[in-house]
């Protein structure tokens, strides 16, 4: 197994993160450290083979661009050519690509690329259903950062190919007042004006509100968009009124699942954050069968 280095040629013009790559290498290691003496004991070195990576469930796909470097970690000589691109929808028993080389390669990355890419088409698969679920309204299905360690990147990217939006990709990347903030701070008023006062006009200021006298405090403060949390319905509905009558953003969480999604999105709310498209995000059914040539 070699693993590219992040100035190697693979790597130049390389859409992948050196996080991405670092990850690949631990997968990888976490299978490989003690070598496959089954593969190497039963088949021979200068064996060829193909193989074909197949759907075997509906499914939206994702991970490809992740699966091709773990080929190409395993040994450079696998090539790996998928006919389908992430964000498509496909059918049980659609190929979705196939892998040519040397047989042990194929078989010591089989199991990788497969994690991967059932993990990832997973996250993708259910961001499709609950997009479905709220057609015909405004709102739009972010994520959150519930995501696997060291996966986010690649969580957020399948997000995106399930028709989903990403919210704050770190903690640094947005300023999202919860309600430990606000307790800390002393109320939602005081977190606001604390954070207008000290972070960079950059960067927008959204405060979770558990009721309507803190959506109304935190309008008065000058929130630029409000998390509207484990709010009746009624009530989340009389709250976005409000803030759009101020033309402040809003985004509903907690209570969120396939069931109540559509009478979210139909009170007018601008973003429905989903913690299960990546923390309860089951992986999809995908095989690899290599055959001799």
């Amino acid at each position: 197994m070699t693993t590219p280095s992040p100035d190697s040629a693979t790597m130049r013009h390389d859409p992948l993160s050196p996080l991405v790559h670092r990850l690949v290498a631990l997968a990888l290691e976490e299978d490989l450290a003690l070598g496959d003496p089954t593969t190497d004991a039963t088949v021979s070195a200068s064996q060829h083979g193909l193989g074909t990576i197949r759907a075997k469930a509906e499914l939206v796909l994702a991970g490809t661009a992740v699966a091709r470097a773990v080929c190409i970690a395993v040994d450079p000589g696998i090539e790996l050519t998928f006919y389908h691109s992430d964000g498509e929808r496909l059918a049980p028993g659609a190929v979705i690509g196939l892998v040519s080389g040397s047989v042990r390669s194929l078989l010591k990355a089989e199991r990788t690329i497969l994690n991967f890419l059932q993990r990832l088409s997973g996250v993708a698969t259910l961001t499709a259903r609950y997009v479905a679920e709220t057609a015909g309204t405004t709102a739009r299905i972010v994520d959150t950062r519930k995501t696997t360690p060291g996966w986010r990147v690649l969580e957020k990217a399948a997000v995106v190919a399930g028709g989903g939006h990403n919210h704050r990709f770190s903690l640094g990347s947005g300023v999202l007042i919860k309600d430990n903030h606000v307790d800390a701070a002393g109320g939602v008023r005081a977190a606001v004006l604390a954070a207008k006062a000290r972070v960079p006009h950059l960067l927008g200021i959204e405060v979770e509100v558990r009721d309507l006298t803190e959506l109304d405090e935190a309008i008065g403060a000058g929130a630029q968009m409000v998390l509207l949390d484990n709010m009746p319905l009624d009530q989340l509905a009389e709250a976005v009124r409000r803030a759009k009558a101020t033309r402040v953003l809003t985004e509903a969480s907690g209570g969120v699942n396939l069931a109540t999604v559509r009478g979210i999105a139909q009170t007018g709310v601008d973003l429905i954050s989903v913690g299960a498209l990546t923390h309860s995000a089951t992986a999809v059914d995908i095989n690899l069968k290599v055959v001799p040539t």
